[in-house]
């Protein structure tokens, strides 16, 4: 389960009354109303001010997780005049890691993450206020809380804007997107999702040149669907077959159809729009969030790893049906696997484990399941483990994917 890291405050200062701070959350949401993605620092800053706080400064994430970048409201050059701080070399970017409200060493700053639920989207900087005659103040319990608040806030607010801002794009982006993948990064979900019962968390390279590759997820009731695909090709092509063959998935399950019956309306789309010139591997399933059974099918995909106990790991077995579009009509067969709680299920593409080294060593399913272990036992956030394992895989590689790889991870906590 991820746990709760807003802790770790120093003691010694207050923020805000309750009823102060609850009018200044009142009046930041509705001014949130008709604003803009540009308009999103002013209306912190004005927050954080009333708040009790000498200021706010918003960074967000970029798609690749290497940098936090600064929103400064400059509208279509939305990036310039802001910094740019590197999340593997900065104190910002430990909070990003980490989930954690961190401090300057000075106390002038605070950095807090800003999330949107599990999914992290980049940071927000707070400014201490300084009292006449005194230096710094010490982040107090309700002073941490006021930063928790606004951070959440603004996590919110991100969210509402992104979807029709072309300003938030471009700061993502520190290159130029292919149109496959400008296409395939509408179509995700978040990154990360979690609750009582289930951790999902996804990532997904080369992130401005992926095509083909797809993951898809949702949670429904007591039920968590879940699915990946690999298109044939790494084309506009393959983004298309991708895209449709999670778009059916997605128009299936909302109506109700079993993970068997959404694979063989994906068949039936990808003949109807190529034939079988284009076809898509994948596997598809539903986990029971009460009772940890697993039903999936295997459309001509490698096979999920399962890690118990937090050190084993084991290949689910399925017999696989034909990739989807080929028109094999080979039987699909339902299998069932029961998860203990704490079980860790991986999807994932034959980019994670084909990618080679300078000797053309794959990296390999061995290494790839001890790097989730390892780096997973170390206390880290799901997110920050699947980031820290696509830098591995990209320097692994020599810094450039050949192929798509793209990794699900769903961990099954037990029961609510």
């Amino acid at each position: 389960m991820e746990r709760d890291h807003r802790s770790g405050a120093h003691t010694g200062s207050s923020g805000p009354s309750g009823g102060v701070f609850e009018a200044v959350l009142a009046s930041l949401l509705r001014a949130s109303h008709q604003a803009t993605f540009e308009q999103l620092p002013g209306l912190l800053v004005d927050a954080a001010v009333r708040s009790g706080f000498g200021g706010a400064r918003l960074f967000v994430v970029d798609l690749q997780q290497d940098v936090l970048r600064e929103v400064t409201g400059g509208g279509l050059n939305a990036g310039e005049g802001g910094r740019e701080l590197g999340i593997d070399a900065t104190l910002a970017g430990r909070a990003y890691q980490s989930a954690q409200l961190l401090p300057s060493g000075d106390g002038m700053q605070v950095w807090v993450p800003v999330m949107d639920g599990t999914e992290r989207l980049g940071v927000l900087c707070l400014q201490q206020a300084r009292q006449a005659g005194e230096g710094e103040a010490p982040v107090g319990e309700e002073r941490a809380a006021a930063g928790w608040a606004l951070a959440s806030m603004a996590g919110l607010l991100l969210v509402s804007k992104r979807a029709n801002s072309d300003s938030y794009a471009r700061l993502t982006r520190t290159r130029p997107m292919r149109v496959s993948a400008e296409m395939q990064w509408t179509l995700m979900p978040p990154m990360t999702f979690a609750n009582e019962q289930v951790t999902i968390s996804a990532a997904m390279e080369p992130a401005y040149r992926v095509a083909g590759d797809g993951f898809d997820y949702a949670v429904a009731g007591n039920t968590a669907h879940l699915a990946i695909f690999d298109a044939m090709g790494h084309d506009t092509s393959s983004g298309l077959t991708a895209s449709l063959a999670m778009a059916t998935n997605r128009n299936q399950r909302r109506q109700g159809a079993g993970v068997a019956d959404a694979s063989h309306a994906i068949e039936a789309a990808l003949t109807e729009q190529f034939g079988h010139a284009r076809f898509a591997s994948g596997i598809l399933a539903d986990l029971d969030l009460t009772t940890g059974g697993l039903t999936w099918v295997n459309r001509g995909h490698l096979l999920p790893i399962i890690i118990r106990a937090e050190r084993w790991a084991s290949t689910a077995r399925c017999p696989p049906a034909g990739p989807m579009g080929t028109g094999l009509d080979l039987p699909v067969m339902v299998c069932r696997d029961q998860l203990e709680p704490g079980d860790r299920l991986l999807l994932y593409t034959d980019g994670i484990t084909e990618a080679r080294d300078r000797d053309g060593q794959q990296f390999g399913v061995e290494r790839f399941t001890d790097f989730v272990i390892r780096h997973h036992a170390a206390g880290l956030p799901v997110a920050e483990m699947l980031r820290r394992l696509v830098h591995a895989l990209l320097d692994y590689h020599q810094g450039r994917l050949e192929d798509d790889a793209t990794v699900l991870f769903c961990q099954w906590n037990g029961p609510a």
